[in-house]
């Protein structure tokens, strides 16, 4: 009898069956897109900031101590402290390892110009070849790390070409004062030698970097007599934004207890990365880059709770819009509600009959959602990050828990209506 009372409902007002099940599944789609997208799009907020620079800057401890006690300015060194670059490659074998994307040593001096100005000088990795202890092997550099430069003549340096170690890339404010074009050749001395070397290209940075020029690391190293040393590591890794526990743990990690060190060692908090990068290079102090840090993390927070909101705006008016079409298909069937409450009926059965009705167009409307939903999902991905968006299976019992809430709460103004009718009324037309 039951399930002839729901056929009959579903087949007769097919119409306002398929318009709940249309409500449902627009709600379901735009909750299971956005909490894809949102649980997925901490990688790919960090993986386009990561094209803006780096977050972590790895300086030797010595060096780094006195020019926070003199507030030296960066590039600056006070001392003759530096790091190995026989080392850089560790920085792979960290337990975060896959989390860093790219890195690059640099090592500055003045050089001395043709008209007897000066200049910086900075040696550098461009599309370095590195093979690394774990038998893996990268191309790292300034290529990745910079790549908001505009080469506006000539080319970038490329570490591949055996005459790379005698050019130079120019900052076009440098090239520009001088008059300098892209295929010259320029004459530079330094504190332990001097070189012809071509420029190999020009480029428009935007910043103070448009006044130096950019060598490979070997060249500076050479004309330095500073053999296998470097100034300064910047690094760019994938981060999880900072809370309580990371922020205590940048204070003091030896603070910790066991079972907070663990979790804060094995999460990929900037702190975490940066104790784990002074692990393995010698003599080294690892700090972030705290406004590309605290950006990554505010970025984040503010698009997940952008995401949240939409998220909570499409299930409350999809709870609104079932409410309307089931008081209106309650009030289509109030004399046949009223003949069962006549022969005998109890509202508690007659509120399940409808119940179920709605919940069974509640399951089509979710299953229809949610592979709409997975659709909208790519289609964000895609569009605003180039790439696919993982699906996350725990979103299936959360959007349908969501659903089931939506619909129970958008029926209850129709179940009141229910338990208020009375079959007096309904069936001699007075309602």
């Amino acid at each position: 009898m039951l399930f002839r009372m729901i056929r009959g409902v579903l087949f007769y007002q097919k119409g306002k069956m398929l318009l709940i099940a249309f409500t449902i599944a627009l709600g379901a789609s735009l909750a299971t897109g956005m909490l894809n997208v949102m649980w997925d799009v901490g990688e790919k907020v960090n993986k386009e900031l990561k094209n803006y620079g780096a977050n972590i800057t790895v300086k030797p401890k010595d060096s780094s101590l006195l020019s926070d006690i003199y507030d030296v300015g960066e590039g600056e060194q006070l001392n003759a402290a530096y790091l190995r670059e026989d080392e850089l490659g560790k920085l792979k074998t960290i337990f975060w390892a896959f989390n860093i994307v790219d890195f690059t040593p640099f090592l500055d001096t003045q050089a001395v110009l043709p008209d007897n100005s000066s200049a910086k000088l900075v040696g550098t990795w461009f599309n370095h070849h590195l093979d690394l202890p774990t038998g893996e092997s990268l191309d790292a550099g300034v290529v990745g790390m910079r790549s908001w430069w505009d080469v506006t003549a000539g080319r970038w340096l490329d570490e591949k070409d055996e005459n790379a170690a005698s050019e130079i890339m120019v900052g076009a404010a440098l090239a520009q004062r001088m008059g300098w074009q892209a295929g010259d050749t320029v004459h530079l001395i330094a504190s332990h030698g001097e070189r012809d070397v071509t420029i190999a290209g020009i480029y428009d940075a935007g910043g103070d970097e448009d006044e130096q020029m950019f060598g490979t690391l070997d060249l500076v190293q050479a004309l330095t007599n500073r053999e296998n040393k470097v100034a300064s590591i910047e690094v760019s890794a994938l981060t999880t934004p900072d809370n309580e526990l990371a922020r205590r743990a940048a204070r003091n990690p030896a603070a910790l207890s066991s079972r907070d060190y663990e979790t804060w060692y094995c999460t990929a908090y900037v702190s975490a990365i940066c104790y784990q990068i002074q692990e393995v290079i010698t003599g080294s102090v690892a700090s972030a880059v705290r406004q590309v840090a605290e950006s990554e993390g505010t970025i984040l927070d503010k698009t997940q709770l952008l995401m949240i909101l939409i998220t909570a705006l499409s299930l409350i008016g999809s709870a609104l819009g079932i409410s309307n079409l089931v008081t209106a298909s309650v009030m289509e069937r109030a004399q046949e509600i009223g003949l069962l409450k006549a022969i005998g009926a109890k509202d508690r059965s007659i509120t399940g009959v409808v119940m179920t009705e709605i919940l069974i167009t509640a399951l089509v409307g979710f299953v229809a959602g949610y592979f709409m939903g997975f659709g909208f999902a790519q289609l964000i991905g895609h569009s605003v990050f180039g790439s696919a968006v993982e699906m996350d299976p725990k979103v299936i019992p959360i959007v349908a828990g969501l659903i089931a809430l939506v619909t129970i709460a958008g029926s209850l103004p129709a179940i009141r209506m229910v338990l208020k009718l009375r079959p007096a009324e309904v069936l001699h037309g007075g309602h």
